[in-house]
């Protein structure tokens, strides 16, 4: 009996990312999903701007580049082009909250038929440590080193909470990948959001509290001490919405 192995949807290719970083994890999520639906042949994924650059090196499928913040855009075109194709978009969040706030809002707005997984680690990981839009109050970083001062740069975008409101928006939930419940649940909520595709539901769009340990300046096991105790408080996890399972409960 097969324990454990690697999926079929991820590459041989090491990763490149810090240890400790959890964008392994997620990627790991991403291809389970995509194998234990069977659409690897039929699915492109559109990589960011950021740590997750080289993500086109790691997933089996087919891949595409897009420019800083476009993914959403990028996604949009690809699905309208050709319906049959299943696409996703994997954005960190300097990319999709900050550059990419209007492609992902409007994406969502429209019900865009794709699905995003949205990685909040809340600093800009592949530029050096500069506070994001979704850098916490007091947060230090390498531009706010005395911590983000809510008074002069305002308070953090939390996607989740906002995407929800729209109508267009059809699955959203945060999960967070910091001990192996987490990971279980943001393994089922990463599958849900695209067999929600796969069905032509809508917009999905799954949003992963993450770690950085290396721009937070800590060691691996204090980096998810420290999302347990600061980051999952402030963005609580949970789903948002999910349009479709209102639906079904009204039947």
């Amino acid at each position: 009996m097969v324990v454990f192995e690697k999926p079929k949807a991820l590459t041989d290719t090491p990763f490149h990312y810090c240890p400790g970083c959890t964008h392994g994890i997620v990627h790991r999520l991403v291809a389970e999903a995509i194998d234990e639906l069977g659409i690897e042949g039929n699915t492109i994924g559109v990589a960011p701007v950021g740590c997750a650059v080289f993500a086109y090196n790691y997933f089996a499928c087919d891949m595409i580049e897009a420019a800083h913040g476009r993914a959403p855009a990028v996604a949009t075109g690809l699905k309208r082009a050709d319906g049959s194709k299943i696409v996703f978009t994997y954005q960190g969040d300097g990319d999709l909250a900050s550059i990419g706030t209007a492609e992902t809002v409007h994406a969502a707005a429209r019900g865009e038929n794709i699905t995003i997984i949205f990685i909040n680690n809340a600093i800009y990981g592949m530029t050096g440590g500069q506070m994001a839009p979704t850098s916490l109050p007091g947060q230090i970083t390498q531009t706010s080193p005395y911590g983000r001062d809510v008074e002069t740069v305002g308070y953090p975008v939390k996607i989740a909470e906002m995407l929800s409101t729209l109508d267009g928006a059809g699955y959203i939930e945060r999960v967070a990948v910091n001990n192996v419940k987490n990971v279980r649940n943001a393994k089922k909520a990463i599958k849900k959001a695209f067999q929600n595709q796969v069905e032509g539901k809508g917009f999905s769009l799954v949003e992963v509290v993450s770690t950085c340990p290396t721009n937070w300046g800590l060691t691996p096991e204090k980096a998810l001490e420290w999302l347990e105790e600061n980051m999952i408080p402030y963005y609580p996890l949970g789903v948002y919405k999910d349009k479709f399972a209102d639906k079904e409960e009204t039947k």
